[in-house]
């Protein structure tokens, strides 16, 4: 039997997976406003690429678009995440997952089951989009955050506003300030706003913490939430991948061999 995990999300859609405990593949590609498709083209993936039918697989979606695809269960976010934290990083207890619309601080009991969490998903202040969008405003990618603003200094921005912050960006840039500096300086401002989401949950100052999400393979971002949180940060190569991780682990034990019935859960 092949688990998978499939993680709708609102900028990327990723799945996981596994077979006999072993995560034997992923796949991710971006959603594009369309969460459905999205996933279509994902489960199409995994079995033309492994020559499997509807009967060898056990499906469990979770994020933003969970519902829209026939899955044998359907999970939130939090549960998906907390499970694959513990697969990314065995007995952590304090997790920050940064996505492209929202960012989820979770509080763990050391073994993947989620005790506290909040969320910020009204708002992109603290977010990818957020991120995405100063860099854009600067004529640059996110995928090359961290060379752009490598040997910068912060500029000041005040705003945490994704809005109010862009017309900050300008007005700096109109100043002449460097947009390394300007780069470096809205990602110091979204981590002032992560961390006062974070310390709500916090239950002892230092302890260490894994960042996941699309913005964890910044090794920057990663440092400057250290240098904030005043703690040690843990990444891992999979933090993109880990609700969709958490959704195959899920499944590998919840569903067994047993023949998929949809149930939606957790």
């Amino acid at each position: 039997m092949y688990y998978i995990g499939l993680d709708s999300g609102s900028t990327t859609t990723k799945a996981v997976m596994f077979h006999q405990d072993q995560l034997i593949d992923k796949y991710l590609i971006p959603t594009g406003g369309r969460p459905k498709d999205a996933m279509e083209e994902v489960m199409a993936y995994f079995t033309e690429m492994h020559h499997l039918d509807r009967e060898q697989m056990r499906v469990v979606t979770t994020g933003y678009g969970r519902e829209l695809w026939e899955s044998d269960l359907v999970m939130t976010e939090i549960t998906c995440h907390g499970r694959g934290a513990e697969y990314l990083y065995p007995g952590i207890q304090q997790v920050v997952d940064i996505g492209g619309q929202d960012c989820k601080t979770m509080k763990l009991n050391g073994k993947g089951l989620v005790m506290d969490f909040n969320m910020n998903d009204r708002c992109a202040a603290g977010t990818g989009r957020f991120v995405e969008v100063m860099m854009n405003t600067l004529g640059e990618k996110v995928e090359v955050l961290d060379l752009f603003v490598e040997g910068a200094q912060p500029a000041k921005i005040n705003a945490t506003c994704t809005v109010f912050a862009e017309s900050e960006v300008i007005s700096l840039l109109a100043k002449g300030i460097s947009r390394s500096d300007i780069a470096l300086g809205a990602l110091y401002s979204i981590t002032q706003r992560i961390n006062g989401q974070y310390a709500k949950l916090r239950s002892t100052k230092g302890s260490p913490l894994l960042f996941t999400g699309g913005l964890s393979r910044s090794k920057i971002f990663a440092k400057i939430l250290s240098e904030k949180f005043e703690a040690p940060v843990y990444t891992h190569g999979l933090g993109q991948f880990s609700g969709a991780i958490g959704a195959a682990k899920i499944a590998e034990k919840r569903l067994g061999d047993t023949v998929g019935n949809r149930n939606k859960i957790g």
